[in-house]
């Protein structure tokens, strides 16, 4: 039941369309862009995944040291240390290293579906030792005219939240990580409810429970307590493996309307629905059966890593919804879908 429409130009970004930040790098994938309103313009910011030009017969990976400078690790091919069986990670001697290193680009656009990359914003990079795997699948939510930004902070030692802010999208405010790790997918509400801010985050346990949605309340975005599950993966369904949230959940008139994604056990990510109290987010009122969205186009089967359709950014406007997702971990697309039409879905 894919009831989304997309784009007629999608995919709108591939990794031809941005610069690499460097002559040693270039673009591997594009990905899973937080999405904002800005200046009269609708924006993007995406995560640009980038990779080590390869010599024959070796596996070069990038990292960040600690002040933020790229340095390239190079590993014999024929090591019998090294596996290099995934596409984004390997292993040496027991130690994981993505192949690409990833941070975040700023994009923009007239008209929400042709978008360029202005001049004058920088990329926003990676910084210290929590970060020297790089940022990742930001989400950003304004409230008054601060925009609040929580991305995957990557490294050697962990995978966690960071959290930053920003007026102007020239100088940040950074925070440091606010959800330990193994934790990402995290979504702050765009609005204060009973005096307090909510934030939907992903914690995940590798022996007990698995990868599902929690959220959390605060009183200052920084300090996040009150803790509760309230989507678990449902075994021999669409989101059977994992589960996580999308973009900040959307008012309406019978709840808060979450877009969130679930992969099955062949890693194959579809979109679905949460319908959320509006007075108190932890209790979900109805759920997707089926899905919203699903791989069905060849750019979305077919790519850096295929059937994948992952979302954390969109437009509201009316009944619609302007969605920008990341398809097969390679391109960014459009589509559109009635708010009206999820919440008949959810009945």
């Amino acid at each position: 039941m894919d009831i989304a429409k997309r784009f007629k130009n999608n995919p709108i970004l591939r990794p031809k369309d941005i610069k690499p930040s460097s002559k040693e790098m270039y673009i591997e994938c594009l990905l899973n862009p937080g999405v904002f309103q800005f200046d009269g313009k609708t924006w993007m910011l995406c995560r640009v995944a980038e990779r080590t030009k390869q010599i024959e017969g070796s596996i070069k990976v990038p990292v960040l040291d600690a002040n933020g400078k790229a340095e390239i690790l190079t590993f014999d091919q024929n090591d019998p240390k090294l596996d290099d069986s995934d596409p984004r990670v390997i292993t040496y001697d027991g130690k994981n290293y993505l192949t690409t290193l990833s941070h975040l680009r700023l994009v923009n656009s007239k008209d929400g579906k042709v978008f360029t990359e202005p001049d004058s914003y920088k990329s926003i990079n990676g910084k210290g030792e929590y970060e020297s795997f790089g940022i990742e699948d930001c989400r950003v939510s304004q409230i008054g005219e601060e925009y609040h930004l929580t991305y995957t902070m990557v490294s050697e030692i962990a995978v966690g939240v960071g959290y930053m802010s920003t007026k102007d999208w020239k100088s940040f405010k950074r925070q440091g990580m606010i959800f330990p790790p193994h934790n990402k997918d995290c979504a702050i509400f765009d609005t204060k409810i009973n005096n307090k801010y909510y934030a939907l985050h992903r914690p995940s346990s590798p022996e007990l429970g698995g990868n599902y949605i929690w959220i959390a309340e605060s009183p200052d975005m920084l300090h996040w307590g009150k803790h509760q599950c309230i989507a678990v993966t449902r075994s021999g369904m669409w989101d059977s493996a994992r589960v996580g949230a999308g973009a900040a959940p959307i008012a309406t008139s019978e709840g808060w309307l979450e877009i969130y994604h679930g992969a099955d056990e062949n890693n194959r990510y579809c979109l679905g629905a949460l319908l959320l109290d509006r007075d108190n987010p932890a209790k979900v009122i109805s759920r997707s059966m089926k899905p919203i969205m699903e791989p069905i186009m060849e750019y979305e089967k077919e790519g850096f890593f295929g059937n994948v359709i992952f979302t954390n950014g969109h437009i509201v406007n009316g009944d619609t919804i302007t969605l920008y997702y990341g398809a097969s971990d390679e391109v960014i697309c459009g589509a559109e879908l009635s708010i009206q039409e999820i919440l008949d879905s959810l009945k």
